[in-house]
């Protein structure tokens, strides 16, 4: 039998490492969520122990495990139009903003996970077009995430039922998807088309992103430390234009950076809107 036990020397080993390549900080009481996520992993690659596989993780770097490690640690459970009023605001409020703008309006998805945020912004801007002659120019999502597996899933843009009941409107589920399989549902090709997926670790560089109209970077600053939180603010603003619209959690907050953002409250909900 697969022994999970950590000790607390592995486990600080292990959080170290996490945060290091990831800025994922553990604290002292995820040890839980250690044992969850990295178990699958002991029986894959034929180990015995916890313990075991931190210290090849750690101590004997091996590359194909630390890969599957990070894996498992950042694949976040996520849903449709997550905490909804994003979404009402991107139509009623955000998206009139750049109705008549020339050039295609530029949306990134920052940790996307397998996509629902992405196409939940991509079926908004539809709704919206439908409504109104705006955005003629066309929209272009980007959405990234450190996880190729992720990726992957957001590329394929099928999900089984469980995925497709997790806030998905009946009216959306009709319209933009199509059955591939007894249940499973598939994105159709005009929702696909709007958004592209690339790699990207939010501690490095975003020099290759470019500069964007609208960042959705929700529910993920909760896991960094403060400093590296900071960091990431900071880069995530020097990829807006000015006047572009910036979208984090419910339980967020930017004030690390707020002298460059007005914050736009509306009922329910907010936006930071970048200062020029």
């Amino acid at each position: 039998m697969a022994d999970n036990d950590v000790s607390d020397q592995n486990y600080r080993l292990f959080s170290q490492y996490l945060e290091l390549t990831c800025g994922i900080v553990l604290g002292d009481s995820k040890l839980y969520l250690v044992k969850s996520r990295l178990m699958p992993l002991l029986r894959q690659y034929q180990l015995t122990s916890l313990n075991e596989l931190i210290e090849r993780i750690v101590v004997k770097q091996d590359r194909q495990i630390q890969y599957a490690a990070i894996e498992a640690m950042t694949t976040n459970e996520t849903l449709w139009f997550r905490d909804g009023y994003p979404f009402s605001l991107l139509e009623s409020q955000v998206l009139p903003n750049f109705s008549t703008k020339t050039s295609p309006l530029k949306i990134w998805s920052a940790a996307c996970s397998s996509g629902q945020e992405a196409y939940s912004i991509a079926m908004t801007v539809l709704n919206y077009q439908k409504k109104t002659q705006g955005l003629r120019a066309g929209v272009n999502i980007v959405g990234t995430d450190i996880s190729e597996e992720m990726l992957q899933k957001c590329r394929l843009a099928e999900y089984d039922q469980l995925a497709m009941s997790r806030g998905l409107p009946d009216l959306f589920k009709q319209e933009y998807f199509e059955e591939v399989a007894p249940g499973r549902l598939k994105l159709i090709a005009k929702v696909r088309a709007m958004a592209s997926f690339r790699p990207l670790n939010l501690l490095d560089s975003y020099a290759s992103m470019g500069r964007f109209d609208i960042i959705f970077c929700r529910n993920v600053l909760i896991y960094f430390s403060p400093a590296v939180k900071k960091q990431i603010l900071q880069k995530l603003a020097a990829c807006l234009q000015d006047g572009g619209i910036l979208f984090v959690g419910a339980s967020e907050s930017i004030s690390e950076i707020a002298e460059l953002f007005t914050m736009v409250r509306c009922n329910p909900g907010l936006y930071y809107l970048k200062k020029n």
